[in-house]
């Protein structure tokens, strides 16, 4: 395949992970809209995000498994196609129930699509360049989360709560024909028995790299979960202010995407010890500059660039410890990062409750140096050739 046409369907593979990804998290920056439209209170409403993350995190553990045999191309046309169908049906649904229920089914494929579109991009590209391939996928779940939320509460405050909706659903038809018609037939020349992929299990270097992903997922999130409280109690933003200083995240995260590319293709091992390091020094540097508004916007950036190569780390680490099975490594990965959220999310939201909103720092720093140690237990035990890399 020439470089050209393998960058085309990675760009279509990046863009439907857009399209997951654009209609998982713009739903956040509607539901007050939609909490006023079915007359349920503001909590009930977040369950069309808390239970949609649940339906990943549990369909992530066995659904990549389940369809690995199945063509790639014919997965993710019925994966694009379901949350197409979803987003037509929100726009329309009669009742919160029959959203909820619109939103959680097409969540039990997002795993899969990702999987999929993972070793789709990696089988598109030499060795050399699997990293790079990957990072670039991840490109469009970073401009999911920059570009759903805001361009949604826009749309709904500018037009109406059915163009925001109306926007999820058209972005899955594009990617849906996109994939139809650019994107060669992908038949599994190989098909692993599920004992085999399973069998991954049993490796210690793969439960290394779980508990890594779980512990980093947690110290990103323990913080980034109350992002906007954090701006508003100790920076003192207001929420235009906000706002922009998310979309700063967002945007350096597509920055942090191609660096990474870079890094994991060139020195993974490294780049993952350094990464905690880094990280609880930005940390640092919050809670001690937190209440200055020029530092924060950026330090903000920084956070943001690092925030993306973390999640291609979690990528690069289970799939290299597992990659016998790469699709069902990559719903792990899915699955795993997901549980990673809820957990920092939890402890961080404990943390506030007891010692107050700048505490959760400290809390990052703590899962920061957990993942170190685990990152060091496999570079030096597992793969010491690939620290000198």
């Amino acid at each position: 395949m020439s470089r050209n046409k393998s960058s085309f369907i990675i760009f279509i593979l990046a863009f439907g992970i857009f399209g997951i990804v654009n209609t998982e998290m713009g739903f956040i920056g509607i539901l007050p809209r939609l909490a006023e439209r079915f007359d349920i209170s503001l909590s009930q409403a977040g369950l069309l995000v808390s239970l949609f993350a649940l339906a990943v995190a549990i369909s992530g553990l066995f659904m990549p498994l389940l369809l690995s045999g199945i063509n790639s191309k014919k997965l993710m046309l019925i994966a694009m196609g379901l949350f197409t169908i979803s987003g037509f049906v929100s726009i329309y649904a009669p009742s919160f129930e029959v959203l909820l229920v619109a939103r959680i089914i097409p969540a039990f494929l997002h795993p899969v699509f990702f999987s999929v579109a993972f070793v789709a991009a990696a089988n598109s590209v030499s060795e050399d360049y699997v990293a790079r391939a990957i990072s670039r996928i991840l490109m469009g779940s970073s401009a999911g989360m920059v570009i759903g939320s805001p361009i949604a509460a826009l749309l709904a405050d500018v037009l109406s709560l059915q163009a925001s909706l109306y926007f999820f659903a058209i972005v899955n038809v594009i990617a849906f024909i996109s994939i139809m018609i650019f994107v060669p037939s992908m038949p599994v020349k190989e098909k692993l028995t599920y004992g085999s992929q399973l069998g991954v299990l049993r490796k210690p270097v793969v439960w290394n790299s779980i508990i890594t992903m779980i512990l980093l997922n947690a110290g990103m999130y323990a913080t980034f979960s109350f992002f906007a409280e954090f701006l508003d109690g100790i920076t003192g933003m207001n929420g235009s202010q906000i706002s922009v200083m998310l979309f700063i995240f967002g945007a350096t995260g597509l920055i942090g995407n191609l660096i990474s590319g870079f890094l994991l293709q060139k020195r993974a091992m490294r780049t993952a010890l350094v990464f905690p390091i880094i990280y609880g020094i930005v940390y640092l540097l919050v809670f001690v500059l937190g209440d200055y508004s020029i530092p924060m916007t950026l330090l903000i950036a920084l956070w943001g660039t690092l925030y993306t190569i973390g999640l291609n780390i979690c990528q690069n680490s289970i799939t290299t410890a597992a990659f016998e099975a790469p699709t069902f490594a990559n719903g792990l990965f899915v699955a795993l990062g997901n549980m990673g959220i809820a957990l920092g999310t939890f402890v961080g939201g404990a943390v506030i409750t007891d010692f107050g909103t700048r505490s959760i720092i400290w809390i990052g720093i703590l899962f920061m140096i957990l993942s170190f140690v685990f990152i060091a237990v496999r570079a030096f035990r597992y793969s010491p050739k690939k620290v000198q890399a």
